[in-house]
């Protein structure tokens, strides 16, 4: 995973690095009075503008780029894209470049960072030439060290999101989480089979037993024993039928990517553990497949989660917030400092917020606050909504303590982050509700698995304990 694929900045001298200067929309005039006379015309020949995701090498001597203009845009395009240097860098002809142009210290942080992961290709399945070699050197005040972290955490999830669901079922997730654990001298463990049963782990048991792929809970652990206990939990679904209430053919399609929860928090969990966070790190991964068979849970079945709490099973399609359940019961018991939840739990919170805004779901004001702080300071978007007491009553059947999926489908993000509240406690915790893919090719954000909210949260994590 992700060892193909350039994941540092360089810190070289800038000898031989090809110039990017950046001109704004607007300062095209400006821009080319610094420029040889002969190169201001080229680009009034060729029509640069300054247009954002417009780029111009400024041709030199033995026909190599002396110079490359890239569009910068103005403010307003600037804010719509995260990062907007990673349209030319997705595109940069082999080479090594330097920003000339001097930016403030969270805009080169952001250029350097879009660089790394407009750089990113999933390859594993085609016959192709290896990318080229387009580096960017460190711009100054840039950690490029942290920033190659942050973007192989970000080539850790969107590998596993991208890798089909015959190559990415339980066991094979079990052994992706296995070699991040190695590297950073982490332990890991899984609960597999039957043995869930045994270690009172029964709806990932019951979720997960209709498939020939045995369902298992898989346990990291890193860091000093008396440090600040951090958990992370990820769904990890790694293909969802729908089990009997069964999804439409359309309704599969990007079923491969129900893991998404899963692949962020190990995402996540390789930055904390490379940036050598002071805490200790536990990551919980229920790790499943909703399949069809015999002995498949049945809509109107009643289960008994860890926490001795009852669910009815309303709809079997409602599957990642029972795996969640009992993960999560088991993260409280160990009474961490904060407890973080990722899932590609709802099409309800894709319904409020499409498809780049992940949902994140607390009741503790100031883990909010700071949470809402790393998302600012990383450019890693989320949006708060409520965990509104009065759905509760959707949430509470006739026949049992919890109901999986209440009827009529309003407020669908709420009531499950509601469902995932009970099995908390008194739990510092925020949850996530992500989508996990990029539905077309965006700057920085190639289609296909995408990493959310991670960087806000290790923004977090260092905020509060720091490197």
């Amino acid at each position: 995973m992700a060892g193909e694929t350039e994941t540092t900045v360089g810190e070289a001298e800038n000898g031989e690095a090809v110039p990017l200067t950046l001109v704004e929309q607007g300062g095209l005039e400006a821009a080319l009075g610094d420029l040889p006379s002969d190169h201001a015309a080229w680009a009034r020949t060729n029509g640069f503008t300054g247009r954002l995701g417009q780029w111009l090498g400024l041709p030199g001597a033995g026909g190599v780029f002396e110079r490359i203009l890239v569009g910068w845009g103005d403010a307003a395009a600037r804010r719509r894209e995260i990062f907007p240097l990673g349209g030319f860098a997705a595109a940069a002809p082999a080479g090594t470049y330097r920003l000339e142009t001097a930016l403030g210290p969270r805009e080169a942080d952001a250029a350097a960072l879009g660089w790394l992961l407009a750089r990113y290709r999933f390859d594993r399945y085609k016959r192709s030439d290896s990318a080229n070699e387009a580096h960017l050197l460190a711009p100054e005040g840039v950690d490029g060290v942290r920033l190659g972290i942050v973007a192989e955490g970000v080539y850790v999830t969107r590998d596993l999101i991208n890798t089909p669901a015959n190559d990415m079922g339980p066991e094979a997730l079990e052994t992706a989480a296995r070699k991040i654990g190695e590297r950073h001298g982490a332990t890991v463990s899984a609960i597999t089979g039957d043995a869930l049963l045994e270690e009172n782990l029964p709806l990932i048991h019951t979720v997960g037993r209709a498939s020939a792929r045995a369902p298992r809970l898989i346990e990291l652990a890193w860091g000093p024993e008396d440090a600040p206990r951090v958990t992370l939990v990820g769904k990890g679904v790694c293909f969802d039928t729908g089990g009997l209430d069964l999804k439409s053919a359309a309704g599969m399609h990007l079923m491969k990517k129900d893991m998404g929860g899963a692949a962020t928090v190990l995402g996540l969990a390789h930055m904390v553990m490379g940036l050598a966070l002071p805490v200790r790190l536990r990551v919980l991964i229920p790790a499943v497949e909703n399949a069809v068979s015999g002995n498949a849970m049945r809509p109107g079945d009643v289960l008994r989660a860890r926490s001795g709490l009852t669910v009815e099973v309303n709809n079997t399609d409602a599957e990642g917030r029972l795996v969640l359940a009992d993960a999560l019961t088991l993260a409280a018991e160990e009474a961490p400092e904060v407890i973080l939840d990722m899932a590609t739990l709802t099409g309800a919170a894709r319904v409020a917020l499409g498809p780049e805004l992940p949902a994140m779901f607390t009741d503790d004001e100031a883990l909010a606050a700071d949470l809402a702080h790393g998302a600012a300071a990383s450019t890693d978007p989320i949006w708060r909504l409520p965990l509104w007491p009065g759905y509760e009553r959707l949430i509470e059947p006739k026949v049992a303590d919890l109901d999986n999926a209440p009827s009529g489908g309003m407020a669908g993000a709420i009531t499950a982050a509601l469902f995932l509240k009970r099995f908390v406690g008194e739990s510092s915790w925020a949850h996530f509700d992500v989508y996990g893919w990029s539905n077309a090719d965006r700057p920085g954000r190639p289609k296909g698995g995408d990493c959310q909210a991670a960087r806000a949260c290790l923004a977090m994590l260092e905020s509060r304990y720091g490197r």
